[in-house]
């Protein structure tokens, strides 16, 4: 019987422990082995999800709604889907147009996406959206950068951004973390999905890396790049399976 192609590969997976599975399945069916260090964890924003519910309250003021993870897309959809329980027998609201930078993100939505860029990452999105005068809601996480409010500001937009969650580290208990880093540092390969990952591991761990790093994307490369670590490769589908999929060539292509 032929082996699977990474039998005897060992995989560091940083992402939320609530949000690893699909991950886990992908890279065991490769034959790998995937050690799961959440590094990350997805909570509410700071004030709550205030600012998001209000703004969701007003959606048929805006004329497009852009969500930048899929993070930001299930909580829109959680949020939208609370508001048209509570409001029942009302009329239906207005829905504004969708963007998503990815498609990933697009699927998380509650309705089909208007817009999901070729170039799944801030700057395509921002490259491809039309230029207009009216107004743009953002859903994004609360520690974003300003890339894709100030690039559609500069097409003519009128932008809200409104914070749909944030992350924070998760630092494995004192007395378990020369284990944890003995372990993921004899590892093959680390995934990087966020570059709030790539914070916590330089917090948790410094920029000692397993021999292969991979990065979802460029914002997570270059958020990576620079705290010091070296990305070895970016997904080409910045994708969980475009992620596994870049994983897999770099560690035959290493042999």
């Amino acid at each position: 019987m032929t082996s699977p192609p990474l039998a005897g590969r060992r995989v560091v997976i940083t992402r939320a422990a609530d949000q690893s599975h699909e991950l886990v399945q992908q890279i065991a069916a490769l034959g790998a082995e995937a050690i799961v260090v959440p590094l990350i964890a997805i909570v509410e924003p700071s004030d709550a999800g205030a600012a998001l519910h209000h703004a969701l309250e007003h959606l048929a003021e805006f004329d497009w709604l852009v969500v930048t993870s899929p993070n930001g897309a299930a909580r829109v959809a959680g949020a939208v889907a609370r508001l048209e329980a509570s409001t029942s027998g009302q009329a239906q609201r207005r829905m504004p147009r969708l963007a998503a930078v990815g498609r990933t993100t697009a699927e998380a939505l509650p309705l089909r996406a208007d817009l999901v860029p070729q170039r799944q990452f801030a700057a395509g999105l921002v490259a491809e959206f039309p230029e207009g005068t009216g107004t743009v809601l953002i859903a994004q996480a609360e520690q974003a950068g300003h890339e894709v409010a100030d690039g559609l500001r500069s097409k003519g937009w009128q932008v809200e951004v409104v914070a749909a969650y944030r992350t924070i580290p998760q630092v494995p208990p004192a007395a378990e973390r020369s284990a944890v880093l003995l372990s993921v540092l004899s590892a093959d390969a680390v995934l990087f999905a966020s570059g709030s990952a790539a914070r916590a591991w330089v917090d948790v761990f410094g920029p000692s890396t397993p021999p292969v790093v991979i990065a979802i994307g460029p914002a997570t490369a270059q958020a990576a790049e620079e705290l010091g670590l070296k990305i070895t490769a970016i997904a080409a589908d910045h994708s969980l399976d475009g992620l596994v999929a870049c994983l897999s060539a770099c560690l035959l292509g290493h042999g």
